[in-house]
């Protein structure tokens, strides 16, 4: 019964993870210029990683790059991961075109679907988008949030709600 238990536990937590915190890039590079300003006064490389907080292969790694290249060859390389897609600029003209609502795009409602911001990306910049990452443009890049709308049948009639409220239920109450 032990062994169920905690096979349940593993599964639970793995559903639950956190996502990962980004990793600071400007600590670190100091860290590593640290560690270049160590080698220049011949500090071993056992003390650099218990002072610096790393293993004793990253210290020698970093020591091997900065022989080569002196202290600039262990500056960061910049922002990591894939470059946008989608500049600035056109980021604020799409959302220009997605607050004048779904209508002034040509859509027969006014309800923007994931599908639907795709299409209007696509025509206004000529970039697309798998809906499903539409999502994350509107809720990371531009700070939209998800919202459904009232459900309203097409053929309500409000006139004739109003006048059976007034006339008929009366009757019907008694």
């Amino acid at each position: 019964m032990a062994p169920q238990v905690a096979s349940q536990a593993r599964q639970r937590s793995s559903t639950q993870r956190q996502p990962r915190p980004r990793r600071d890039l400007k600590a670190l590079e100091q860290r590593r210029l640290q560690a270049a300003d160590l080698f220049r006064r011949s500090v071993i490389p056992a003390e650099i990683a218990r002072r610096l907080g790393v293993s004793h292969q990253v210290v020698s790694e970093w020591r091997k790059v900065w022989r080569q290249g002196g202290r600039a060859a262990l500056r960061g390389s910049g922002r990591v991961g894939r470059r946008a897609k989608l500049s600035q600029a056109q980021l604020a003209k799409v959302e220009r075109a997605l607050s004048k609502g779904a209508e002034a795009s040509g859509y027969v409602t006014d309800v923007w679907t994931l599908p639907r911001v795709a299409e209007v990306i696509e025509r206004l910049t000529g970039v697309a988008y798998h809906p499903g990452y539409v999502w994350y443009l509107l809720r990371k890049q531009l700070g939209w949030s998800w919202q459904r709308p009232a459900r309203k049948a097409v053929e309500r009639d409000d006139a004739a709600i109003e006048q059976w409220v007034e006339r008929r239920w009366p009757h019907l109450k008694k």
